[in-house]
């Protein structure tokens, strides 16, 4: 896996990072560290940890320390990780390995066989399967997991996304993105770890708005 770079966005995770470092110390990828300049606490907490590179964002949110670790990469092939251990490495190479004939490859908590998941919530599992629903009613996406962001996926293909969102609508933005841009890609069932330690950064009701607002948004666009 050298042709890969996993993209860690990372805040406020000193208690998770470092285990998670530690698990995936041995895979044969670049590794690159998102995080805030002031989050000065994950930053010590990882400071001896080797063969990382750790990126300070210019700006914020997740959306942003998505695009500032793609506009970062090198290698062929690049990948989404969050910090905090809940998605599972060991799915890394089955996913590289079917992104040779794809430009994405999504993992999925909820495709079967396989998938689940120890870190949802009702609240989040319920309003994961309404806006799957919309996509792929509005899009047809044929995607069983649109806010799941542990991808896989050739590097140019990222890029060429042109992604702009820097919350977390970027999680709906990438999937609409590629099927307007008939990409191919594919769904891997994926088994969803509980969190190491701490808690989701996401805002339930807060991000499921703005979430609804851009499947609405590009929705309108492709009516033009």
């Amino acid at each position: 896996m050298r042709d890969l770079t996993l993209i860690i966005p990372t805040k406020k995770e000193a208690e998770s990072l470092p285990s998670f470092l530690k698990e995936i110390k041995d895979y044969k990828c670049k590794k690159f560290i998102i995080l805030q300049k002031e989050d000065l606490e994950t930053k010590k907490a990882i400071k001896d940890i080797k063969n990382i590179r750790i990126i300070e964002q210019i700006n914020n949110g997740y959306g942003n320390a998505l695009i500032e670790g793609i506009n970062s990469v090198k290698t062929k092939y690049c990948c989404i990780i969050n910090a905090d251990g809940a998605m599972d490495p060991g799915y890394l190479d089955k996913m590289r390995k079917l992104c040779k004939n794809k430009d994405l490859v999504f993992a999925s908590r909820y495709q079967k066989p396989g998938g689940g998941s120890d870190d949802d919530t009702l609240t989040t599992l319920i309003g994961n399967y309404f806006f799957t629903f919309m996509g792929n009613f509005l899009f047809n996406l044929k995607i069983s997991d649109i806010l799941y962001t542990y991808i896989v996926g050739k590097t140019s293909s990222f890029k060429s996304l042109k992604l702009t969102n820097f919350d977390f609508r970027i999680c709906v933005e990438i999937p609409i993105k590629a099927k307007l841009r008939n990409m191919s890609y594919v769904c891997l069932p994926s088994y969803e770890r509980n969190r190491i330690a701490g808690t989701k950064k996401v805002n339930a009701l807060k991000d499921g708005f703005l979430i609804l607002t851009e499947i609405i948004k590009y929705f309108f666009k492709i009516k033009k």
